[in-house]
């Protein structure tokens, strides 16, 4: 072993530059092998739709189709009938009228990105061409996540979303069951994103800013029930920072808590620092326990200001700043963000699961429960007379 290698500066760049490129080629080689595999399971599940439909065979064929597929291969795997059953039940739902509809608006609202030779599908209704879309979108993620969490969702719009999610941030299927159960497609859809991205970034960083940033985030993983102080909010996040970072979404690695800068002679602490590995900046979180106030806008404006000065590499983009509170008025956050030159969203967060509208006013109070059940009421205690 030449030791003057291992000691070598050059050498040590160099073999971080192969590693790094074996690393991307593995990723790249493995999304190649998924592309093929959800496209086949995608052809099988479409001429077991279409055979069914031109010789009226039933439920029978799938089974059969299972069995032979299974002695023809014997050493591959994903031809049980349930899988086989799933491929049918892939195609069908995403080739469905509804699906493909909801397909064409999303294109005609911006929403999907990088389909650039879609515009003239959309111009010339080619079917086939949005059909072809949707197979990419399909095939753009793994086929456990069809299987086993996309296929409970029926609502095209709200499948597309996490389909697009999915293949965009390369979540896991563990983040996106998670990002399932944890309602992010109906959040997204809530009103009260507020931000000045487009005012502060680039256009294509102002939209992935956008989509990165929730309305409300939901923190009931912390099991608190009562009002905290900042810092017990804090510590709360930190010691469930998995379940944290798993909210927030995709792509966001942890610094450090209470992260110390330098403005001048004097010190100040930013309560969480992130980096986001697809935006390639600094995002900066400060916690509030209560609601929104104009102040706190020009607190991050100046924290992003130092992070910019002192942290930011070269090649990083401009830092973004979080501000999560118990709730917030957007007039007020639109007036008070107006002004900032660095980007900043505001959002609430929720420590416990709220009531459905249609719920409120609807359920039985502890009172009644008690009494529909035989419990004794409470007696409450009178004072003496003195």
């Amino acid at each position: 072993m030449d030791e003057s290698l291992l000691t070598s500066p050059d050498y040590k760049d160099w073999l971080g530059e192969l590693q790094a490129r074996v690393h991307s080629a593995r990723i790249s080689a493995a999304a190649a092998v998924n592309r093929e595999l959800v496209l086949l399971y995608w052809d099988i599940g479409q001429g077991i739709v279409e055979k069914q439909e031109q010789f009226g065979w039933g439920d029978g064929a799938v089974d059969q189709l299972a069995s032979n597929l299974r002695h023809a291969f014997p050493g591959v795997r994903g031809f049980s009938k349930q899988n086989v059953w799933r491929m049918r039940q892939l195609y069908l739902a995403c080739s469905s009228p509804a699906f493909l509809s909801q397909a064409v608006r999303e294109l005609e609202s911006g929403k999907a990105e990088g389909e650039d030779f879609l515009a003239n599908a959309l111009e010339t209704n080619a079917e086939e061409l949005v059909s072809q879309a949707v197979r990419d979108w399909v095939a753009a993620v793994p086929w456990g996540h069809h299987a086993n969490v996309l296929a409970r969702i029926e609502d095209p719009a709200e499948r597309i979303y996490y389909l697009r999610a999915t293949a965009r941030f390369g979540w896991t299927r563990a983040v996106l069951l998670n990002q399932v159960k944890a309602d992010a497609y109906q959040r997204s859809l809530a009103e009260g994103k507020s931000h000045n991205f487009p005012l502060a970034l680039p256009v294509h960083l102002a939209e992935q800013a956008e989509e990165s940033l929730k309305s409300s985030y939901n923190l009931e993983f912390l099991g608190i029930g009562q009002a905290v102080k900042e810092r017990a909010l804090e510590d709360g996040l930190v010691d469930k920072l998995r379940d944290f970072i798993l909210e927030l979404g995709y792509g966001f690695c942890f610094i450090g808590r209470q992260y110390r800068v330098l403005a001048g002679t004097k010190e100040y602490f930013i309560d969480l620092l992130f980096y986001h590995r697809f935006l390639k900046c600094l995002v900066a979180i400060e916690l509030k326990i209560g609601g929104f106030e104009p102040e706190y806008a020009g607190k991050m404006d100046f924290y992003l200001n130092v992070l910019n000065e002192t942290e930011r590499a070269e090649d990083d983009n401009p830092g973004i700043g979080i501000i999560l509170c118990a709730e917030k008025d957007d007039v007020e956050v639109e007036f008070a963000l107006k002004s900032k030159g660095n980007p900043i969203g505001v959002a609430e967060y929720q420590l416990k699961p709220t009531l459905p509208n249609e719920l409120k006013g609807k359920l039985p109070s502890a009172k009644e429960l008690g009494e529909a059940i035989g419990l004794p009421a409470k007696r409450t205690k009178r004072k003496r007379k003195s």
